[in-house]
């Protein structure tokens, strides 16, 4: 047994996908052929991927949550560099600037379908 993927739904599969290829320099479609609404990518030389697969009824997260509101269930922590340059690349490919910003090294930005991700510079996960 062995983990291939995180699979994170969205309106539109293919949207979001196109999204983290934008926003993942060098990871490329893995596999499509499931139809318009399942794509799997994954980085160069393998290993653990994302996929997306489209949900017609998907209602997104709130960030941060509350009751009775829809609840982040997993959130994607990616290191960086520089993380005001990423953080903007991020925006400019079509992600939001969450309001709420728990931590300095942090960066909470949520992707074009709203579930929330994490840009950090320390070298270690910050999890929310």
């Amino acid at each position: 047994m062995r983990l291939t993927a995180a699979v994170l739904d969205a309106p539109n599969a293919r949207e979001l996908a196109d999204f983290y290829l934008r926003l993942l320099p060098g990871w490329a479609v893995r596999r499509d052929e499931d139809g318009p609404d399942w794509v799997h990518i994954r980085p160069p030389g393998g290993g653990t991927g994302l996929s997306f697969q489209t949900e017609p009824r998907y209602a997104p997260p709130v960030w941060p949550s509350g009751p009775d509101r829809q609840q982040m269930m997993v959130h994607l922590d990616l290191e960086v560099d520089d993380l005001e340059v990423e953080a903007a690349r991020a925006v400019a490919e079509g992600a939001r600037l969450a309001a709420f910003q728990p931590q300095d090294h942090v960066r909470v930005l949520l992707d074009p379908a709203g579930h929330p991700f994490c840009l950090y510079t320390d070298g270690s996960p910050r999890s929310q």
